[in-house]
């Protein structure tokens, strides 16, 4: 593995786990807070990064490759920035009501950040030898899961 690539999954998966932390905290507490506008800002910026560092990869290597992927990481970059944009503007003039709502967005981007994530790891592992429309249907599979898992556990607890 490449120095370069090696700094770019290990900066996209701090932003896993940054975005992580942000998403789950947030949910948990029920309300939105400014420290959490920290972990969504790192992850944006640690996504953007590792997303950069991949794409000059990318472009380097000459190599072709399914437009799959780079559609849905600037999906889901486009996403992060919305969501980390209107979050400190919830928490800076938003009112309680706005606050309080909030972490359904947050799950929604995050489910949907997962994606490409899942996607350029499956892609990424030479062992697989998997395509993009193959990587594509099994991130959704596995965030689909995910999102029924989030769904049924919030029923649980409001029940």
């Amino acid at each position: 593995m490449s120095p370069m690539l090696a700094t770019a999954s290990a900066v996209i998966s701090l932003a896993l786990v940054a975005y992580t932390i942000g998403v789950f905290s947030e949910r948990r507490s029920g309300e939105l807070k400014r420290s959490h506008l920290v972990f969504f800002w790192l992850g944006l910026i640690c996504d953007s990064t590792g997303t950069g560092l991949m794409s000059i990869m990318a472009q380097n290597s000459g190599g072709t490759m399914s437009p799959l992927h780079p559609v849905t990481g600037f999906l889901a970059i486009a996403l992060m920035l919305f969501h980390a944009a209107w979050a400190t503007y919830v928490v800076f003039r938003g009112n309680e009501k706005t606050r309080r709502g909030f972490h359904a967005l947050s799950i929604g981007v995050w489910l949907v950040w997962l994606v490409p994530y899942f996607v350029g790891m499956l892609i990424g592992i030479p062992a697989f030898h998997v395509s993009g429309p193959i990587a594509l249907a099994a991130a959704a599979g596995v965030v689909a899961v995910l999102a029924l898992a989030l769904l049924l556990s919030s029923k649980r607890s409001h029940a």
